[in-house]
Protein backbone atom coordinates (compact mmCIF):
# COMPACT_ATOMS: atom_id res chain seq x y z
CA UNK A 1 0.00 0.00 0.00
CA UNK A 2 2.91 2.26 0.80
CA UNK A 3 4.11 1.83 -2.85
CA UNK A 4 0.79 2.93 -4.37
CA UNK A 5 0.73 5.28 -2.22
CA UNK A 6 4.03 6.80 -3.26
CA UNK A 7 3.15 6.31 -6.57
CA UNK A 8 0.10 8.56 -6.59
CA UNK A 9 2.00 11.06 -4.96
CA UNK A 10 4.76 11.18 -7.11
CA UNK A 11 2.57 11.15 -10.32
CA UNK A 12 -0.53 13.11 -8.89
CA UNK A 13 0.43 16.58 -11.74
CA UNK A 14 0.72 14.40 -14.34
CA UNK A 15 -2.84 12.27 -13.63
CA UNK A 16 -4.42 15.27 -13.08
CA UNK A 17 -3.73 16.69 -16.41
CA UNK A 18 -4.56 13.06 -18.09
CA UNK A 19 -8.08 13.15 -16.67
CA UNK A 20 -8.58 16.66 -17.43
CA UNK A 21 -7.73 16.37 -21.10
CA UNK A 22 -10.16 13.71 -21.15
CA UNK A 23 -12.55 15.84 -19.50
CA UNK A 24 -12.38 18.77 -21.97
CA UNK A 25 -13.28 16.78 -25.06
CA UNK A 26 -17.38 17.29 -25.17
CA UNK A 27 -18.31 13.43 -25.53
CA UNK A 28 -21.76 13.84 -25.98
CA UNK A 29 -23.56 10.82 -27.32
CA UNK A 30 -27.08 12.43 -27.56
CA UNK A 31 -25.96 15.24 -30.15
CA UNK A 32 -25.23 13.88 -33.78
CA UNK A 33 -22.78 17.46 -33.72
CA UNK A 34 -20.35 15.62 -31.24
CA UNK A 35 -19.44 12.68 -33.54
CA UNK A 36 -16.18 14.01 -34.34
CA UNK A 37 -15.82 14.43 -30.43
CA UNK A 38 -16.48 10.88 -29.87
CA UNK A 39 -13.96 10.05 -32.09
CA UNK A 40 -11.07 12.15 -30.99
CA UNK A 41 -12.66 10.83 -26.94
CA UNK A 42 -12.00 7.28 -28.46
CA UNK A 43 -8.59 7.72 -29.98
CA UNK A 44 -7.44 9.18 -26.80
CA UNK A 45 -8.19 6.15 -24.85
CA UNK A 46 -6.45 4.16 -27.17
CA UNK A 47 -3.67 5.91 -26.62
CA UNK A 48 -3.93 6.13 -22.32
CA UNK A 49 -4.39 2.29 -22.46
CA UNK A 50 -1.01 1.69 -24.53
CA UNK A 51 1.01 4.21 -22.66
CA UNK A 52 -0.31 2.81 -19.25
CA UNK A 53 0.75 -0.77 -20.53
CA UNK A 54 -1.47 -2.45 -22.73
CA UNK A 55 0.20 -4.78 -25.43
CA UNK A 56 -3.15 -4.06 -27.87
CA UNK A 57 -5.20 -1.52 -28.01
CA UNK A 58 -7.32 0.02 -31.10
CA UNK A 59 -10.95 1.73 -31.96
CA UNK A 60 -13.56 -0.28 -33.45
CA UNK A 61 -16.42 0.71 -35.56
CA UNK A 62 -20.45 -0.23 -34.49
CA UNK A 63 -23.22 1.06 -36.23
CA UNK A 64 -23.02 3.78 -33.89
CA UNK A 65 -20.38 5.02 -31.56
CA UNK A 66 -17.08 3.82 -31.40
CA UNK A 67 -15.43 1.04 -28.81
CA UNK A 68 -12.04 1.25 -27.42
CA UNK A 69 -10.49 -1.97 -26.25
CA UNK A 70 -7.28 -2.96 -25.24
CA UNK A 71 -5.66 -5.77 -23.47
CA UNK A 72 -2.40 -7.13 -21.80
CA UNK A 73 -2.41 -10.98 -21.47
CA UNK A 74 0.05 -11.67 -18.56
CA UNK A 75 -0.25 -16.06 -18.87
CA UNK A 76 -2.75 -18.50 -20.58
CA UNK A 77 -2.83 -20.51 -17.75
CA UNK A 78 -4.31 -16.81 -15.36
CA UNK A 79 -8.12 -15.40 -14.72
CA UNK A 80 -9.46 -12.37 -17.26
CA UNK A 81 -10.68 -9.64 -15.49
CA UNK A 82 -12.32 -7.48 -18.50
CA UNK A 83 -13.23 -3.56 -17.47
CA UNK A 84 -15.81 -2.00 -18.95
CA UNK A 85 -16.44 1.93 -18.99
CA UNK A 86 -17.97 4.30 -20.88
CA UNK A 87 -16.14 7.35 -22.27
CA UNK A 88 -19.54 9.37 -23.35
CA UNK A 89 -21.51 11.92 -21.32
CA UNK A 90 -24.69 13.68 -20.54
CA UNK A 91 -25.22 16.76 -22.11
CA UNK A 92 -24.99 20.00 -20.35
CA UNK A 93 -27.93 22.26 -20.13
CA UNK A 94 -29.41 24.22 -18.79
CA UNK A 95 -26.10 26.10 -18.83
CA UNK A 96 -27.16 28.93 -16.48
CA UNK A 97 -27.00 26.70 -13.98
CA UNK A 98 -23.09 25.58 -13.75
CA UNK A 99 -21.06 27.93 -11.79
CA UNK A 100 -18.52 27.00 -14.21
CA UNK A 101 -17.31 25.88 -18.06
CA UNK A 102 -19.02 21.97 -17.76
CA UNK A 103 -15.93 21.22 -19.83
CA UNK A 104 -13.11 23.39 -17.99
CA UNK A 105 -12.51 21.30 -14.92
CA UNK A 106 -11.94 23.22 -11.41
CA UNK A 107 -10.78 22.09 -8.33
CA UNK A 108 -13.01 23.34 -5.47
CA UNK A 109 -13.51 22.40 -2.19
CA UNK A 110 -10.69 19.24 -3.19
CA UNK A 111 -13.18 18.19 -5.51
CA UNK A 112 -13.06 18.00 -9.41
CA UNK A 113 -16.01 19.96 -11.16
CA UNK A 114 -17.04 19.00 -14.47
CA UNK A 115 -18.97 17.12 -16.42
CA UNK A 116 -17.80 13.48 -16.87
CA UNK A 117 -15.47 13.86 -13.84
CA UNK A 118 -17.75 11.30 -11.89
CA UNK A 119 -19.74 9.81 -15.19
CA UNK A 120 -17.52 8.35 -15.80
CA UNK A 121 -14.16 9.46 -17.25
CA UNK A 122 -13.03 10.02 -13.35
CA UNK A 123 -13.78 5.87 -12.53
CA UNK A 124 -12.39 4.63 -15.67
CA UNK A 125 -9.41 6.61 -16.03
CA UNK A 126 -9.02 5.07 -12.00
CA UNK A 127 -8.92 1.65 -13.33
CA UNK A 128 -6.48 2.73 -16.15
CA UNK A 129 -3.90 4.06 -13.60
CA UNK A 130 -4.49 1.09 -11.37
CA UNK A 131 -3.52 -0.89 -14.14
CA UNK A 132 -0.91 0.80 -14.92
CA UNK A 133 0.63 0.92 -11.69
CA UNK A 134 0.21 -3.49 -11.53
CA UNK A 135 2.23 -3.29 -15.21
CA UNK A 136 5.21 -0.90 -14.11
CA UNK A 137 5.58 -2.55 -10.61
CA UNK A 138 5.45 -5.64 -12.29
CA UNK A 139 2.53 -6.90 -10.29
CA UNK A 140 -0.09 -8.12 -12.43
CA UNK A 141 -1.79 -11.16 -11.31
CA UNK A 142 -4.12 -11.67 -14.35
CA UNK A 143 -4.98 -11.12 -17.66
CA UNK A 144 -6.49 -7.35 -18.32
CA UNK A 145 -8.59 -6.34 -20.80
CA UNK A 146 -10.66 -3.28 -21.36
CA UNK A 147 -13.95 -2.37 -23.03
CA UNK A 148 -15.41 1.19 -23.57
CA UNK A 149 -18.59 2.21 -25.46
CA UNK A 150 -19.43 5.23 -26.10
CA UNK A 151 -23.38 4.91 -25.87
CA UNK A 152 -24.22 3.95 -22.39
CA UNK A 153 -25.72 7.52 -22.23
CA UNK A 154 -27.97 7.02 -24.72
CA UNK A 155 -28.74 3.10 -23.51
CA UNK A 156 -25.62 1.73 -25.30
CA UNK A 157 -27.86 0.60 -28.85
CA UNK A 158 -24.87 -1.02 -30.22
CA UNK A 159 -23.26 -2.69 -27.42
CA UNK A 160 -25.42 -6.01 -27.71
CA UNK A 161 -24.34 -6.51 -30.97
CA UNK A 162 -20.77 -5.89 -30.47
CA UNK A 163 -20.82 -8.13 -27.82
CA UNK A 164 -22.66 -10.89 -29.94
CA UNK A 165 -20.04 -10.56 -32.68
CA UNK A 166 -16.57 -10.48 -30.49
CA UNK A 167 -17.24 -13.23 -28.18
CA UNK A 168 -14.09 -14.71 -28.07
CA UNK A 169 -12.15 -11.54 -27.64
CA UNK A 170 -14.23 -10.37 -24.74
CA UNK A 171 -14.21 -13.84 -23.06
CA UNK A 172 -13.84 -12.91 -19.45
CA UNK A 173 -13.75 -14.43 -15.83
CA UNK A 174 -15.10 -11.57 -14.01
CA UNK A 175 -16.58 -8.26 -15.24
CA UNK A 176 -15.10 -5.36 -13.57
CA UNK A 177 -17.77 -2.22 -14.25
CA UNK A 178 -15.88 1.21 -14.35
CA UNK A 179 -19.44 3.22 -13.77
CA UNK A 180 -20.34 3.03 -9.49
CA UNK A 181 -19.74 4.81 -6.61
CA UNK A 182 -18.48 4.06 -3.03
CA UNK A 183 -20.02 4.64 0.50
CA UNK A 184 -17.23 7.21 0.93
CA UNK A 185 -13.85 8.97 0.01
CA UNK A 186 -11.88 6.72 2.72
CA UNK A 187 -14.12 3.52 2.50
CA UNK A 188 -12.81 1.63 -0.35
CA UNK A 189 -16.31 0.04 -2.01
CA UNK A 190 -17.33 -3.22 -4.19
CA UNK A 191 -20.68 -3.09 -5.90
CA UNK A 192 -21.54 -6.11 -6.54
CA UNK A 193 -25.17 -5.65 -8.72
CA UNK A 194 -26.76 -3.04 -10.38
CA UNK A 195 -30.18 -1.91 -11.57
CA UNK A 196 -30.95 -1.82 -15.70
CA UNK A 197 -33.44 -0.13 -17.36
CA UNK A 198 -36.91 -1.51 -18.82
CA UNK A 199 -39.16 1.22 -21.06
CA UNK A 200 -42.38 0.91 -23.03
CA UNK A 201 -44.79 3.85 -24.21
CA UNK A 202 -48.06 3.47 -23.13
CA UNK A 203 -51.17 5.33 -24.94
CA UNK A 204 -54.42 5.59 -23.09
CA UNK A 205 -57.26 7.10 -25.31
CA UNK A 206 -60.47 8.64 -23.99
CA UNK A 207 -63.12 10.82 -25.41
CA UNK A 208 -62.66 12.68 -29.01
CA UNK A 209 -63.50 16.29 -27.45
CA UNK A 210 -63.22 17.76 -24.12
CA UNK A 211 -66.14 16.95 -21.60
CA UNK A 212 -67.90 18.62 -19.03
CA UNK A 213 -66.70 16.62 -15.73
CA UNK A 214 -70.21 18.11 -14.23
CA UNK A 215 -72.23 15.87 -16.98
CA UNK A 216 -69.94 13.08 -18.03
CA UNK A 217 -67.71 12.59 -14.76
CA UNK A 218 -67.75 9.10 -13.39
CA UNK A 219 -69.50 7.92 -16.67
CA UNK A 220 -66.63 8.25 -19.32
CA UNK A 221 -63.40 7.30 -17.93
CA UNK A 222 -60.70 10.32 -17.80
CA UNK A 223 -57.63 9.13 -19.77
CA UNK A 224 -55.26 10.69 -16.63
CA UNK A 225 -57.06 8.69 -13.97
CA UNK A 226 -56.88 5.60 -16.02
CA UNK A 227 -53.10 6.11 -16.46
CA UNK A 228 -52.24 7.00 -12.60
CA UNK A 229 -53.64 3.38 -11.18
CA UNK A 230 -51.88 2.17 -14.47
CA UNK A 231 -48.45 3.18 -12.65
CA UNK A 232 -50.02 2.92 -9.35
CA UNK A 233 -50.32 -0.88 -9.47
CA UNK A 234 -46.56 -1.38 -10.52
CA UNK A 235 -45.49 -1.46 -6.92
CA UNK A 236 -46.84 -2.73 -3.81
CA UNK A 237 -47.08 -0.91 -0.20
CA UNK A 238 -43.57 -2.26 0.25
CA UNK A 239 -42.01 -0.89 -2.63
CA UNK A 240 -42.32 -4.40 -4.31
CA UNK A 241 -42.44 -4.64 -7.99
CA UNK A 242 -45.93 -6.35 -9.03
CA UNK A 243 -44.77 -7.43 -12.47
CA UNK A 244 -45.35 -11.30 -12.55
CA UNK A 245 -41.85 -12.95 -13.08
CA UNK A 246 -39.97 -9.76 -12.23
CA UNK A 247 -37.68 -11.16 -9.65
CA UNK A 248 -37.39 -14.90 -10.79
CA UNK A 249 -33.95 -14.60 -12.19
CA UNK A 250 -32.55 -11.68 -9.83
CA UNK A 251 -30.38 -13.52 -6.59
CA UNK A 252 -30.89 -13.26 -3.28
CA UNK A 253 -29.33 -12.16 -0.92
CA UNK A 254 -27.36 -14.78 1.85
CA UNK A 255 -27.44 -13.78 5.58
CA UNK A 256 -24.01 -13.92 5.48
CA UNK A 257 -23.88 -11.22 3.30
CA UNK A 258 -26.50 -9.35 4.72
CA UNK A 259 -24.68 -9.19 8.09
CA UNK A 260 -21.33 -7.97 5.81
CA UNK A 261 -23.70 -5.44 4.90
CA UNK A 262 -24.83 -4.15 8.04
CA UNK A 263 -21.55 -3.26 9.08
CA UNK A 264 -20.72 -0.53 6.52
CA UNK A 265 -21.22 2.69 7.34
CA UNK A 266 -24.28 3.91 5.70
CA UNK A 267 -27.14 6.17 6.93
CA UNK A 268 -30.71 5.51 5.19
CA UNK A 269 -31.84 8.78 6.40
CA UNK A 270 -27.62 11.04 5.47
CA UNK A 271 -28.52 9.23 1.88
CA UNK A 272 -31.67 10.63 1.34
CA UNK A 273 -30.66 14.28 2.62
CA UNK A 274 -27.03 13.96 -0.08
Amino acid sequence: MDQLKQFIEDNKQRFLDELFELIRVPSISAKPENKPDMIKMAGLLRDALLEAGADKARVMETRGQPVVFGSRLAGQDLPTVLIYGHYDVQPVEPLELWDSQPFEPEIRDGKIWARGADDDKGQLYMHIKAFEFMVKTGQLPCNVKFMIEGEEEVGSPSLKEFCRKNQELLKADIILVSDTTMIGTEIPSITVGLRGLSYMEVEVTGPNRDLHSGLFGGAVANPVNVLCKMIASLTNDKNEITIAGFYDDVLVLSREERDEMAKAPFDVETYKKE
